[in-house]
């Protein structure tokens, strides 16, 4: 078993939780919603394959009023209409600066995105995606585990 980072150095643990709460106060100060804010985290943890945080941010994303029905067709996002344009410009960030290095793709739909929700709100999205980036990269490093849960969501023990 690797070590879980957050347990090992538990002062970065601590300034990493602190950057995160600083990330969400001021994106949400900049009209970022906890749903948009969700969106971009599921989606960011189903590309970086991190269970861990995708176990969190359904249920997350479900307590902010996304549905089921979207999170089941989040990965074939661009192929569905369930979405609103600002939702697709939010799962087009979380792609495009969670896949690296830019491709001229990926810079179209940056540039797409930041022509429609402005520079305020199209940064704060990019600063949701850095985050939970590293957070995935934290879980997966140290290989976090998803415990079951029951129907209701609560932790079987």
């Amino acid at each position: 078993m690797r070590p879980y980072l957050d347990k090992a150095i538990p002062e970065a643990w601590k300034a990493a939780s602190a950057y995160s709460e600083a990330v969400s106060a001021a994106t949400a100060a900049r009209g970022l919603s906890t749903a948009e804010a969700e969106f971009i985290k599921v989606r960011a943890s189903q590309l970086n394959a991190c269970a861990f945080c995708l176990d969190l941010h359904m249920r997350e994303a479900r307590a902010a009023g996304i549905t089921q029905q979207q999170l089941d067709v989040l990965p074939a996002w661009r192929e569905s209409s369930l979405y609103t344009e600002r939702e697709k410009a939010m799962l087009a960030i979380a792609e495009a600066a969670t896949r690296m290095p830019l491709g001229e793709e990926a810079k179209a739909d940056l540039a797409a995105s930041r022509g429609l929700l402005g520079d305020e709100i199209f940064a704060a999205a990019e600063w949701v995606t850095l985050t939970i980036n590293m957070f995935n990269r934290i879980s997966i490093l140290s290989e976090h585990p998803v415990r079951p849960r029951n129907a209701e969501g609560d932790l079987i023990r």
